[in-house]
């Protein structure tokens, strides 16, 4: 399995919290501490300093509960908001009001609540503060005043709340690329795997078919025949193949480079270098007018002329094999066909090995299709490209 680095996980409690959360938690507790502190004497009776007390008890379970218990957190932090606005008409300083738009301010920038509920718990708490000021018989004008001054610190709030909730979405986003990347790594190394591993088939399968061959030809005629020259004219040629095998292996990882040579030229060469390295004769043929290919499609079918040939050579040596390449009007067609041989019955009831699992594979990938069975008596292979 191929393993791609991870990103560390986030705590649950951080996808919430924006970079600047504590200067936020900073600054809005300073705020609820500072303003009774600083609040004008003898405005802090009993009651409003009871209010305010729990107003800024609510604050620090709110800054408490916050990571472990988000939910909870809001509705305490909602509570203390609408606390300190009950105490607005009693404070003509400003005390309460600071401490309830400190808490609207840090309810309406979480990116937890919905905007209704937002706009709902604005609403509540502007109705509480003026309610406040009508019965502490404060003017028209400071209700007004006091919910201007609300209504502006909730904006406010919103608009940090709409750069979080940015933030968090291109967050996402971008872990979303990071995996969507992984896996796009993953699968074009695996499309990689697979490709090589159909190349040095394609390679050696061949090389090695074609020197064994040569081998046993050799072994034939000094052990049995005592014809050295032969014996070492096939050792020869056994050599020279596994220098070009081991050449081509090494460039297997390349194939589908653009320096091919033509599609014509190469299948012809294939098929005469087969007939000089087996007891059988090899007719290539070729019908329309050749045109070019891509460099995908042509190795493709070069690819799949050899493994015919190998398989050939390995079940039925000594027949005749016929290689026509057929230029059509959409489709470049090629045909590999050989007749009954030694083992050719026997080959239908095979099961389909890598080679043949290798051309499909290797066709599919440039649209092509590949069909192989008996016909006529013989084994024929048949290879389709688009043009």
């Amino acid at each position: 399995m191929i393993e791609t680095p991870r990103r560390p996980r986030r705590p649950s409690w951080l996808v919430h919290l924006s970079p600047g959360w504590a200067v936020e938690r900073l600054f809005g507790t300073i705020m609820m501490v500072a303003a009774p502190l600083t609040a004008a004497p003898g405005m802090l009776t009993g009651t409003v300093c009871a209010l305010l007390s729990l107003g800024l008890a609510g604050w620090l379970a709110f800054l408490f509960l916050e990571r472990q218990a988000p939910v909870a957190a809001l509705v305490v932090l909602g509570v203390s908001s609408l606390v300190a606005a009950t105490a607005v008409g009693s404070t003509a300083d400003g005390t309460a009001m600071i401490m309830s738009c400190s808490g609207l301010v840090a309810f309406s920038m979480h990116t937890r609540p919905t905007p209704l509920v937002i706009v709902m718990m604005t609403g509540v708490a502007v109705t509480v503060a003026a309610l406040s000021c009508v019965f502490a018989e404060r003017p028209a004008g400071d209700a007004f005043g006091n919910a201007a001054v609300m209504l502006v610190a909730v904006v406010l709030g919103l608009s940090r709340r709409q750069y979080r909730v940015q933030a968090e979405h291109a967050e996402r986003l971008l872990e979303q690329t990071r995996r969507a990347q992984a896996e796009h790594a993953r699968a074009a190394a695996l499309d990689e795997r697979t490709r090589i591993a159909r190349e040095l088939h394609d390679v050696l399968a061949h090389s090695l078919g074609a020197l064994s061959v040569q081998l046993e030809l050799a072994d034939a005629l000094l052990s049995e025949k005592g014809d050295l020259n032969g014996g070492l004219e096939r050792v020869r040629r056994a050599r020279r193949l596994a220098a070009e095998g081991l050449a081509e292996a090494r460039h297997a990882v390349a194939a589908l480079r653009d320096d091919i040579p033509p599609l014509t030229e190469a299948m012809a060469r294939l098929a005469a270098d087969h007939g000089v390295d087996h007891p059988a004769d090899v007719r290539f043929e070729v019908a329309g007018t050749p045109r070019s290919l891509s460099p995908a499609a042509a190795v493709c079918l070069l690819r799949t002329m050899r493994e015919a040939l190998t398989n050939a050579a390995k079940h039925a040596a000594s027949t005749a094999i016929t290689v026509r390449l057929d230029y059509r009007a959409e489709t470049v067609r090629l045909v590999v066909r050989n007749g009954t041989g030694p083992a050719g019955g026997d080959r239908a009831a095979r099961p389909e090995g890598y080679g043949l699992a290798g051309m499909r594979e290797r066709l599919a990938l440039v649209g092509g299709r590949l069909t192989a069975g008996e016909s006529d008596g013989g084994w024929q292979v048949v290879a389709e490209v688009p043009a």
